[in-house]
């Protein structure tokens, strides 16, 4: 019933607002494109008609050039395919607006998964101490990225952000002002942004919408569970960042822009409070109490424009002074504007955001290497566990300018962290990430960093993470933490970080390396042995996952992940990578962004006050699970395998254009060198090719045939079981279902007669039916995602206006592919048309 109104809802201020605000751009200012908004129907019309009837897209696109133009030039036609492509990038922009502005009327403050519903279901089971017990002792921590997957510039986020409040208050005048500011703005950037760029791009989500957003959130959950005995701790939700810290594959992020955006943090947050301040200053105009502010204001004019020190504790010591004014002379009046200031103040410190650091682990051996190598001299016989320990003993500093390049810069990067922790405070930087972690060296070698840059070993305040993102790191991680914790140097450092240790899975890469149900379940069963062996040795262990925006990538509905985990899981945190669209997409207004700070919170303290034995696997699921898994694993491994596996994603898919879009400022691969590799290949491109060709292979392949050849033995009740049983399970087949939801192989039908790739790409489109057919049989559903139906509408009216663009992006692959035409031309066209598509996707990279 609910759904049933939601789905009207959605209808009435989604659907018709945007059929009446897309009529506004039939009278858009575009050069040369005044009759684009008559046209582009045609091309619609063509390409959903001309799928179904087997063409391709070429046959579909000069039809469309011979039914509804006069054209004649292979330029007049590129031009207008051009400005279809703008036309169509700017229909998204004003769908995401209309979709985003409708967000409050089609979610309640009481939905599942908000702290009212938490509340109200505390009360009811009588849990509510329970409640506020793991509310003091539990944090939800997001980590901003700066992988590239926003197409958006600022300067269209903008326009974006003015559009939404436009659309909320109905003002067609604005609206269309706004629509045609969108006309004239440009969707791309000239050059490749840099890391500092990329970091103020977030940062401006951070002064524009969390601040706010976690400030009042932090303020709802105090008033709803507070008693006169209970405090929520500061660091409930917590901020992170990756943007000029990460440095994994890309070469342009080095220590002086690491430390330049710890600068970028500290200001803003200052700025911050500077205006938050003002604020309440308007408010609390009392003798004694406007004194402290005006020296206040002072103080942090100083800490901005001078760059003079001050610390969250000096704010704080203010705060407090005019506190006690204010309650003793002044009746507390105002009192709530100022305790919200100084909460945001303990939330935020001078940091904001903590700047993680992150090194791919063989530039760090790299570093070792040569670090030894000029210290003793070269030893081939020695090992790597030998170079570490030598290191870690040594007694003076090593001179970080005898070395070049990445050794140089690794060095002083390391140097300069206590100097960043002055500034910021210990939370501005206190970690250091290891991406491809597979052995103890990995971190030990950050450790001997440390010391070869002049720390002694209490000096070190920084926990050492190591990332487990292969299938042969996920094997390995529990004999690499094992061996760790019996680390006499290590375990001495885990004893002055208050015996806890922060593991980072990877989500992106498991899935690319090993497909999507075998990288779900090792990422579980990773996390329930490195549980039990944390608690063995007295380690209080937080996961960190490495999530992307689709389910290939960990992403899709990820609080259900989260709700579903059992006890054999621990739970002491919900750490997670959002990034590029997710951001703007999930998190990209103040009430999209406290409802899912929301959703992540209540999922983590719902799993371990309410029982619910869905969420405990059975020795019997846990067994049909694994075997699903490995089922799922051969299929995927024997289409990695296939010869044309990667030729058919480089010949095509728009898998080469990722690297010319200039939306991020890293390469689109790791490593050197002109020939593709698959464990080159970065997630993003890897995934988002996929999804440009409408195909979605990694949120699906595998699992489908998994569970038909357990049909085949007759034992499909035991799957059906499984999903009823399971609400883990059942979160990565309503995951898979969304992926297939936004397939669409008629796109790609011309490829099955391929001579080169034609038996491949059947190999795809067998799966995806299978696995489409045994899922929606499974499940029950009649269509997929039938339980989700605002999502469900809203894929379909995105899948509608991009069809056109990427019956373009097809026509133009399908043209370089052959020779024929302005082969340059064609290239700007594919790369152009990845931007539109990508963005009405949401969650496709």
């Amino acid at each position: 019933m609910i759904h049933d109104q939601r789905a009207e809802k959605f209808r009435q201020i989604v659907e018709n607002k945007f059929q009446i605000y897309n009529s506004l751009f039939m009278s858009l200012p575009y050069d040369k494109m005044t009759n684009i908004g008559m046209l582009l129907p045609f091309l619609y019309e063509e390409s959903k008609e001309g799928y179904q009837a087997g063409k391709t897209p070429e046959q579909i696109v000069e039809e469309f050039f011979t039914n509804h133009t006069d054209l004649q030039t292979e330029e007049q036609k590129l031009e207008l395919l051009f400005k279809i492509i703008q036309y169509i990038e700017r229909q998204v922009v004003l769908f995401d607006s209309i979709e985003d502005a409708a967000f409050p009327s089609l979610h309640s403050e009481s939905d599942s998964g908000t702290v009212t519903n938490l509340f109200e279901r505390s009360l009811q089971d009588h849990k509510l101490e329970k409640v506020r017990e793991k509310l003091r002792d539990f944090t939800v921590k997001v980590v901003f990225t700066a992988h590239p997957t926003q197409f958006y510039p600022s300067s269209v986020q903008r326009i974006l952000h003015d559009l939404r409040k436009s659309i909320t208050d109905d003002s067609i005048t604005n609206i269309d002002m706004l629509l045609q500011q969108l006309g004239k703005t440009p969707f791309v950037n000239k050059e490749k942004p840099t890391p500092i760029d990329e970091a103020l791009s977030i940062i401006h989500y951070l002064r524009y919408v969390y601040y706010d957003t976690i400030g009042e959130l932090f303020t709802k959950i105090k008033k709803t569970f507070g008693n006169g005995h209970f405090h929520l701790h500061e660091d409930l939700i917590q901020l992170g960042f990756w943007p000029g810290g990460d440095r994994d594959g890309n070469p342009f992020v080095t220590a002086d822009v690491t430390k330049r955006v710890s600068e970028e943090l500290r200001s803003a947050i200052l700025k911050s409070y500077y205006g938050n301040l003002k604020d309440v200053r308007r408010r609390l105009s009392f003798r004694g109490v406007s004194e402290v502010f005006a020296q206040l204001s002072t103080e942090l004019y100083s800490a901005i424009f001078r760059n003079e020190r001050i610390t969250a504790e000096d704010i704080l010591k203010r705060l407090n002074e005019a506190e006690k004014i204010l309650i003793e002379q002044h009746n507390s009046l105002f009192l709530d504007l100022l305790q919200n200031f100084k909460d945001r103040v303990m939330i935020f410190g001078t940091h904001f955001a903590t700047l993680d650091i992150r090194q791919d682990s063989r530039i760090h051996q790299q570093v070792i290497d040569d670090v030894y190598n000029a210290k003793f001299g070269e030893n081939s016989e020695i090992s790597n566990d030998e170079k570490f320990n030598k290191l870690i003993q040594l007694s003076e500093k090593i001179d970080a300018d005898q070395f070049e390049d990445i050794v140089k810069d690794t060095l002083i990067n390391v140097a300069q962290v206590k100097d960043i922790q002055l500034a910021n405070g210990n939370r501005g930087m206190n970690r250091y990430i290891i991406s491809n972690s597979d052995a103890v060296k990995d971190v030990m070698n950050v450790y001997a960093f440390f010391k070869i840059s002049g720390y002694k070993d209490e000096e070190i305040e920084m926990d050492i993470v190591p990332l487990f993102e292969t299938m042969e790191g996920l094997d390995n991680a529990e004999s690499v933490m094992t061996e760790l914790y019996q680390n006499p140097i290590y375990q001495k450092h885990l004893e002055r970080r208050g015996n806890q240790q922060t593991i980072m899975l990877g989500f992106s890469d498991g899935t690319k390396d090993g497909g999507y149900l075998k990288a779900n379940w090792e990422i579980y069963k990773a996390k329930e042995v490195l549980t039990k062996l944390s608690e063995e040795n007295g380690i209080k262990v937080v996961f960190f996952d490495g999530r992307g925006g689709p389910p290939a990538r960990g992403g899709g509905k990820t609080h259900d992940f989260y709700a579903s985990q059992g006890k054999t899981i621990a739970n002491n945190k919900i750490e997670l990578t959002i990034q590029g669209q997710t951001i703007t997409s999930i998190f990209g207004n103040k009430e999209q962004a406290k409802f899912n700070f929301e959703q992540l919170l209540t999922a983590g303290v719902e799993n371990d006050v309410f029982k619910n034995s869905k969420k405990d696997l059975t020795e019997k699921e846990r067994a049909l699970i694994i075997e699903l898994a490995n089922i799922s694993y051969k299929k995927y491994s024997d289409l990695k395998a296939h010869p044309m596996f990667v030729p058919y994603l480089q010949e095509m898919s728009t898998l080469e254009y990722y690297g010319k879009t200039n939306i991020g400022s890293r390469p689109s691969k790791r490593g050197g060198g002109n020939e593709l590799k698959f464990e080159d290949l970065r997630a993003i491109p890897f995934v988002g090719s996929w999804s440009q060709l409408k195909q979605n292979v990694p949120g699906f392949f595998g699992f489908g045939f998994a569970m038909q050849q357990l049909k085949e033995e007759g034992r499909f009740d035991e799957v059906r079981e499984l999903y009823k049983g399971s609400d883990f399970f059942k979160t990565l087949v309503l995951n898979s279902m969304m992926s297939m939801n936004k397939s669409y192989f008629p796109l790609t039908y011309y490829i099955k007669d391929n001579p080169k790739f034609g038996e491949f790409w059947n190999v795809l489109f067998s799966e995806y039916n299978l696995s489409k057919d045994i899922m929606l049989e499974l499940t029950g559903f009649k269509i997929l995602q039938e339980e989700d139906p605002l999502s469900r509408k809203s894929v379909k009216i995105r899948e509608k206006i991009v069809l056109p663009l990427l019956s373009i992006q097809q026509y133009a692959l399908m043209k370089i592919q052959k020779g024929e035409g302005n082969k340059a031309a064609y290239e700007k066209l594919v790369t152009r048309s990845l931007f539109g598509n990508i963005n009405a996707s949401r969650n496709s990279a």
